[in-house]
């Protein structure tokens, strides 16, 4: 499979950035992008579509996902020592050059979505985090960079903030993830907290599951706690956006607990207007 064949139209291997830019604008933290400056937004957005084109390929694209994956692989190379022929990585390569960003962050969304073809469970918590370094902490990365403010103790402050929106989404869609074959609540809690597998397929959450992800949830939200002095390390538009993200993780995690951490007859969320009230007490409270 050549990066060449992305160049005949008859058939791309990889989606087109018009089925993919609206659906990485729909996340749950996406009231940090609606606060940004418009350049700002165009780069966020060509690294919100990137993250979920690895998803897309990963976690939906039929046929040899692994092949596919390596081929976003050879598009991103393109785009830092080339011309790639995809619409979105050209555009990423517009984001790149902007930047200054390393193609790090970007292997390992690859790699993570490459972890997913071989692994559906996660023994501990620790093991869980792991993924979530390769999963989520690369985005708030890429982030950083967008804004000029990718030092290394804002990058490990932001990696806790990620990694934290990661399990928020994780807890909302316990469903969702079972139905697909994938289960991310650790084989420990689960064990600790005496929920089996058939729990996590009913039409209603169990009393052992909510115990469960009430505990999970407050995991959740000390990394999020422990990450938010992000925000007060930050000026200008970095300051308003990484706030949004903050806010944002804030709001769904209430969401999880206005539920009653109902998460198997849908996916709890907070309204956009509830993401961004949190989102401006973030930024009015920062340190």
């Amino acid at each position: 499979m050549s990066v060449g064949a992305l160049r005949a139209p008859a058939e791309p291997l990889l989606p087109h950035p018009t089925a993919i830019l609206p659906l990485a604008a729909a996340e749950n933290f996406d009231v940090a992008p609606l606060l940004a400056g418009r350049r700002a937004r165009f780069h966020l957005t060509s690294i919100y579509g990137f993250a979920r084109l690895a998803d897309q390929l990963g976690d939906e694209a039929a046929g040899d996902r692994l092949a596919l994956l390596d081929e976003l692989e050879r598009e991103l190379t393109s785009a830092f020592d080339g011309e790639p022929s995809h619409p979105l990585l050209r555009r990423v390569a517009e984001t790149v050059r902007e930047c200054g960003m390393q193609r790090g962050p970007f292997l390992r969304l690859i790699e993570a979505n490459r972890r997913d073809q071989r692994q559906v469970r996660y023994a501990t918590f620790d093991e869980l985090l792991g993924y979530c370094s390769l999963s989520a902490n690369p985005v708030g990365e890429l982030v950083l960079y967008v804004f000029g403010a990718a030092t290394p103790e804002r990058v490990a402050l932001s990696d806790q903030v990620c990694t934290a929106l990661q399990l928020v989404e994780h807890w909302q869609d316990v469903g969702e993830d079972y139905a697909r074959g994938r289960v991310y609540l650790p084989a420990e809690d689960l064990e600790r907290f005496a929920v089996c597998d058939d729990e996590l397929g009913a039409s209603r959450a169990s009393d052992g599951l909510r115990n469960l992800l009430t505990f999970e949830a407050a995991r959740a939200r000390q990394l999020l706690d422990a990450g938010a002095p992000l925000v007060g390390l930050l000026h200008g538009r970095a300051r308003v956006a990484v706030a949004g993200y903050v806010g944002g993780g804030r709001a769904a995690l209430d969401a999880l607990e206005t539920a009653g951490y109902e998460v198997l007859g849908g996916s709890p969320r907070p309204s956009k207007s509830q993401r961004l009230v949190a989102a401006l007490h973030a930024y009015r409270t920062a340190a």
